[in-house]
């Protein structure tokens, strides 16, 4: 019994990619369960950060590091720059008007460190997802630091928690995991892990599919009552992913375009799950359908954007070709 499911498992690791995009849609799918299962969305994502942290290439990350001035930058643009220019544009465009819930929203789609997937998904856009891993992991460990203070800055006396109460909740969300990681890593050693890797996608993308079913919670009644309003909270989503991804490309120009690309992308794919988590899954009802249907540029991105990194990624090889 245990060697079928066992066998099920890699298996579904090894089309891992194509699941993830596919899980979104199964999680709107099911209704009847996302009510049950909401309260567990802190439980997804702290078994999502310690599958992460468990499958953290080290080595990868040191190679990155012997280098590390490009990283520094990435990392400072992305959990100080790009969060910034978002507080001048409420305080500018006189969106705060609107309700803190709005600013809310756009607070944890460009505060929150990167999903832990997104190197997964360079790695399907044919690029190295390297960059993408080091600069994921280094963001979620200045989380507790950063995130807390631009909070302060947007939402001020309108934010869930203190901050000091976000900070502390971030902190152990994110040790928790990193520990709890280390405990498995020492428990079941490099050898066994190695041979494990399609397992553990396998069971990553299983509670990728829980944590869908669980962040979907009442968007699929939202479509049927509010088509309009939610057709256009989806596109907005898809519109400040896309923007973030367009200005970091920018900035990160005079890098090699594979780099740029990686760095811009992970900017794109923010992890609002561990911010919903944090705050303890009780967020206004807006913020909360911002976050839900946020998930879907998330996981249709990587595919929508292929056919633009096959000829941004082309041209770069020719220019460096005809140089030499």
């Amino acid at each position: 019994m245990i060697r079928p499911l066992g066998a099920a498992l890699a298996w579904i690791g090894r089309h891992g990619s194509a699941a993830l995009t596919v899980t979104i849609f199964i999680g709107m799918a099911l209704p009847a369960l996302s009510a049950t299962l909401r309260p567990y969305l802190g439980f997804a994502v702290f078994s999502l950060l310690t599958l992460a942290f468990l499958r953290v290439d080290q080595q990868a990350i040191r190679q990155r590091l012997r280098k590390p001035a490009l990283l520094l930058l990435a990392l400072v643009w992305m959990m100080l720059g790009a969060p910034l220019l978002t507080y001048a544009f409420i305080e500018f465009s006189g969106l705060k008007e609107h309700g803190s819930d709005v600013v809310l929203a756009l607070y944890i789609a460009t505060a929150a460190p990167p999903v832990m997937a997104a190197p997964a998904f360079i790695y399907l856009l044919g690029l190295d997802g390297t960059l993408s891993l080091a600069l994921s992991v280094a963001a979620l460990i200045v989380t507790p630091l950063t995130a807390p203070f631009i909070g302060e800055l947007m939402l001020g006396p309108s934010l869930p928690l203190s901050v000091g109460g976000l900070a502390t909740q971030l902190s152990l969300l994110l040790v928790g995991a990193f520990a709890l990681s280390m405990l498995f890593r020492k428990i079941a050693g490099k050898e066994r892990l190695a041979r494990s890797a399609n397992h553990i996608s396998g069971l990553n993308v299983l509670l990728m599919l829980f944590f869908a079913i669980a962040a979907m919670d009442g968007v699929a009644q939202s479509f049927i009552d509010r088509p309009l309003f939610t057709l256009g909270i989806t596109a907005l989503t898809f519109c400040l992913a896309i923007v973030q991804i367009a200005l970091t490309l920018l900035l990160f120009s005079p890098a090699s375009r594979e780099d740029a690309y990686a760095i811009a992308h992970t900017c794109g794919t923010r992890n609002m799950g561990l911010m919903v988590a944090a705050f303890g899954g009780t967020l206004p009802e807006f913020t909360f359908l911002w976050f839900a249907v946020g998930q879907f540029p998330i996981y249709m991105l990587p595919l929508m954007m292929k056919p633009f990194v096959r000829v941004f990624c082309r041209q770069n090889a020719k220019t460096v070709t005809q140089q030499t």
